[in-house]
């Protein structure tokens, strides 16, 4: 059975470029995003990791923490980060796990059991190792992305998917397609006409079941 959204998301010891980290610990009471990789130095990969960096005020902003996973180890991963900075103009402060046994990879449902790393490996063994995962303070997954190796991230999309994650987070609210931060949101359908004005004021019907209110930011 596959890692499905409101699991609780595995928990796990590995070691990072930044030393070694308990998962649900280093989570804590924030919102967290793991973006896992298929190897280090490569096009793509830095391309995403250099754009999360350039983000890292807007995760601060949002109480999120960033994690990167890559199953290849602590010294690739320091020497990557250099040319991850190189190429970004700006530190990459988050920390990346050296999965170098797929443990992680395969707790999270990214390869399977029997998968391994031979010899002369390229990324093309780990490509499904290209995922984004968003996790609420309560450990439970909240969003999954699975991207191939050939197309980057949009990471415009995963900031408003977080927020959209934020905004909506245990009350009954949902947001429209496209929808950005201080646009309208949708009431629940939990809540019938007379709650749903109670509780978000006046609605904007388009449909029975379609009502709209004021983002209550």
């Amino acid at each position: 059975m596959g890692l499905r959204i409101n699991d609780i998301v595995p928990n796990f010891t590995a070691q990072t470029d930044q030393g070694e980290i308990s998962f649900h610990d280093w989570i804590g009471d924030s919102w967290a995003i793991l973006f896992s990789h298929p190897k280090d130095f490569t096009p793509v990969c830095t391309t995403e990791f250099g754009a999360v960096a350039q983000l890292a005020a807007e995760w601060a902003k949002r109480n999120t923490k960033v994690i990167g996973v890559s199953v290849d180890g602590v010294e690739e991963h320091k020497g990557w980060k250099g040319d991850i900075e190189s190429f970004a103009g700006t530190t990459a402060g988050f920390p990346i796990i050296a999965d170098t046994d797929l443990a992680v990879s395969k707790a999270f449902d990214m390869l399977p059991a029997e998968a391994y790393l031979p010899e002369g490996r390229t990324p093309a063994n780990t490509a499904t190792v290209r995922s984004v995962f968003i996790i609420s303070p309560d450990k439970k997954l909240q969003l999954t992305m699975t991207y191939p190796m050939s197309v980057g991230r949009n990471f415009a999309e995963v900031l408003r998917a977080l927020d959209g994650l934020q905004k909506t987070f245990g009350v009954p609210l949902a947001t429209p397609a496209n929808w950005v931060a201080g646009q309208d949101v949708i009431a629940a359908l939990s809540l019938d006409d007379a709650a749903a004005e109670a509780k978000y004021g006046a609605l904007d019907k388009k449909l029975p079941y379609l009502r709209f209110v004021k983002d209550p930011a």
